[in-house]
């Protein structure tokens, strides 16, 4: 039971998040019947899975919920912002739920108590207005037309329920099924044992029982399926209504159906061959021209067997424990590889290079596949900045749109991860500090409703997030003095717009001229970028006053494992992601010595660059000629000198451990082919921080 209930977690997690983005969605169309049914079947879900697996708080709490939303479903009741309030109120309490899965504490167990309390008020509320509602309806109809007195009289479906073999294994219990369709009316239930093999066959835990149900109800075909919602993909369901009177009552047709069924021969066409047999058939309202020739029993299980089976191999659930032990093996094959590669290339065998070689070739695909299989889309964090927005809209009185793009770009699942919390920083200091009231926004001939926009794209082997507001904007004047008057920098400090708004996420430092509930204190974008700077990426601003601000966020799409060029100065090994890499030019050491203010000429082109032999206070003995390796930043080309290039290198990254942790130009380290450690270079932060006394090498 308990694997089942891990399973149950996992699958509940996914459902109150689907919940979430239903309900926001629907907030936008409140009209929209498909977001309404969508909804509706998640509480279903939720309801019955968690009475399945024993989270009767859970069942409970979702049962009061979808019976509002039953009311809401059949058109008795709006969809409210006070409900959609209430709702999503819930759904926080149902993660809570879902993460305390035991005893309630007496605090909990209040707070439980006073949703119970105020779902049921919005529940006894909607019964008494629709009974009202019913007995007026009623009593019109009876005066107009006696007939439609019998539309709530109860209908007979045929119910064919024959579950997938392996329908245990998610924790369905088919029996508490069959029960809840027995709750709709009355039902008579026939079990088919003929697939059950010998004792010595029988598998315990393979399902080898099919039903088949005759149900005289008041309720609808829909109501019939939803008890079946968590297990129609695994099973062939079967619903047909056969007639719009209660032929359960008919003590004929029921002994011939189930004599029929026992002997395996029932199934649509038997129902109306009793039918006639039994002078029924003007009670039936399935006829049998309206069946096709070759809809018979055996195609359709043969037809659900196959579309079971290509479902069930299509996709499947793996832990994120897995997926990291994967990529760890994946990380030392590749350490591994490195070795033989070495060790082949030194023993001048040539079958064992042959080897070598296409081990690369193997242990490069598995490394992407892998890769491949922990990237996850942006949209998988999407709906808890959507709710943010929701709420602090409201909290704020401000009316705000967020605008999502490119929102299919997939990373990391451990980058993706490590961004919620500085994106939902970003957004809430928008939302505060960037966006204006809509009365300051109508006076400034700004649209009233304040607009956030995330979007995402590709750059080469980066991602690129930007967070954008239409807001007041950052007044760079205004960072500048706060700065000076806390001693971050001198009064005559020549900076520009992009250095200055650099200084947000100096720690302490803040613009918000009034502190509130959730910015101001100076805390926080220090948070971010230190966040960001942990996933190897930058965080930039841009801003320009009255037309709002972007926060540009580029990311490496993993974090494990890159595709580098190995160099070396003098006895030191470095790795270069290969991804900014533009050029490589060879040159004498005289011509780089010699060069003025650091600039260099290759094809015709000045060139700044880096000379960092210098920089990293190496003094081997000097090569007669050294490489200028020449990379992209911030959309220019820098030149960065080293001794050599020995090639291209697959390096698995490994932090450097926390002696090393207030550094930042070294994203990591890699253990080469032969025992020896390369430092990984974050060549970024090594231009800024050795170009900020060359202020003309960025020129």
């Amino acid at each position: 039971m308990e694997s089942f209930q891990k399973k149950f977690i996992v699958e509940a997690t996914e459902l109150i998040q689907e919940l979430e983005n239903s309900l926001l969605a629907l907030e936008n169309t409140p009209s929209d019947n498909s977001l309404i049914e969508q909804v509706f079947r998640v509480m279903h879900s939720l309801k019955g899975s968690g009475a399945m697996f024993g989270f009767e708080k859970i069942s409970e709490f979702t049962h009061r919920l979808e019976s509002i939303y039953d009311f809401v479903r059949d058109g008795k009741s709006p969809v409210t912002q006070q409900l959609l309030t209430l709702t999503l109120k819930s759904v926080d309490h149902l993660r809570l739920l879902l993460q305390i899965q035991g005893d309630l504490s007496d605090d909990f167990q209040q707070t439980h108590d006073s949703f119970i309390d105020e779902i049921s008020d919005v529940l006894v509320k909607l019964e008494s207005s629709q009974k009202a509602l019913d007995n007026q309806t009623t009593k019109s109809v009876f005066d107009e037309n006696l007939d439609n007195l019998d539309k709530n009289a109860s209908k007979t479906f045929y119910i064919n329920f024959n579950p997938n073999v392996l329908l245990f294994d998610n924790g369905t219990n088919p029996l508490y099924l069959i029960d809840e369709i027995s709750f709709l009316g009355t039902a008579i239930v026939v079990a088919h044992m003929d697939k059950v093999p010998t004792v010595a066959q029988l598998v315990p835990f393979h399902c080898f029982t099919s039903w088949e149900i005759v149900l005289a109800t008041t309720v609808t075909k829909n109501e019939i399926a939803d008890v079946f919602l968590f297990i129609e993909d695994d099973c062939l369901i079967e619903i047909v209504e056969i007639s719009n009177k209660n032929l359960t009552d008919n003590k004929a047709f029921i002994d011939k159906f189930v004599s029929n069924a026992n002997r395996g021969i029932c199934n649509l066409r038997g129902i109306i061959e009793i039918a006639e047999n039994t002078n029924l058939q003007d009670n039936i309202t399935v006829k049998k021209e309206n069946l096709k020739v070759d809809n018979d029993d055996k195609d359709k299980k043969e037809s659900a067997k196959k579309y079971i089976r290509e479902n069930t191999i299509s996709t499947i659930r793996v832990s994120s424990d897995k997926l990291d032990n994967l990529m760890n093996l994946v990380s030392e094959l590749v350490t591994t590889q490195a070795r033989l590669s070495l060790f082949a290339e030194k023993s001048l065998n040539t079958e064992l290079l042959t080897v070598a070689e296409d081990m690369q070739k193997l242990s490069r695909q598995l490394r992407d596949n892998a890769f491949e299989i922990c990237l996850i889309p942006i949209e998988s964090m999407l709906t808890r900045f959507k709710r943010l927005v929701r709420d602090l809209s409201s909290d704020t009185n401000k009316d705000i749109d967020f605008i999502t793009e490119g929102t299919e770009t997939e990373l990391d699942k451990t980058i993706i991860e490590s961004l919620v919390e500085p994106i939902m920083h970003i957004i809430r200091n928008s939302i505060d500090h960037g966006i204006e009231s809509t009365q300051e926004r109508i006076k400034r001939g700004k649209p009233k409703r304040g607009k956030i926009t995330l979007n995402a794209y590709y750059s080469g082997a980066s991602v690129v997030l930007q967070i954008s507001d239409d807001g007041s904007g950052i007044d760079a004047k205004s960072i500048f003095n706060k700065a000076v008057a806390k001693g971050i920098i001198a009064s005559d400090a020549i900076m520009t717009d992009s250095e200055i708004f650099a200084l947000i996420f100096t720690p302490g430092l803040s613009t918000a001229k009034v502190v509130t509930g959730l910015s101001g204190r100076g805390v926080g974008m220090d948070v971010v970028k230190r966040k960001i700077d942990e996933i190897r990426g930058e965080v930039d601003v841009s801003s320009k006053i009255g037309v709002g601000t972007t926060i540009t966020i580029k990311l490496p799409l993993t974090l494990s494992i890159i595709d580098g060029l190995l160099v070396k100065i003098g006895e030191t090994n470095f790795i270069i992601p290969l991804s900014i890499v533009n050029k490589i030019y060879e040159s004498e050491h005289n011509y780089i010595e010699n060069s003025f203010n650091n600039i260099i000429v290759f094809d015709g082109k000045q060139l700044p660059f880096l000379y960092l032999r210098e920089e990293f206070k190496i003094k081997d003995k000097l090569p007669k000629f050294e490489q200028v390796i020449i990379v992209n930043f911030n959309d220019k080309l820098m030149g960065l000198v080293v001794d050599m290039v020995i090639g291209e290198y697959q390096a698995v990254l490994k932090p450097l451990g926390k002696h090393y942790k207030k550094q930042e130009i070294i994203s990591g380290a890699t253990i080469l082919g032969d025992g020896t450690v390369a430092l990984v270079l974050d060549t970024n932060k090594i231009i800024r921080e050795f170009s900020n006394n060359k202020k003309e090498v960025l020129l």
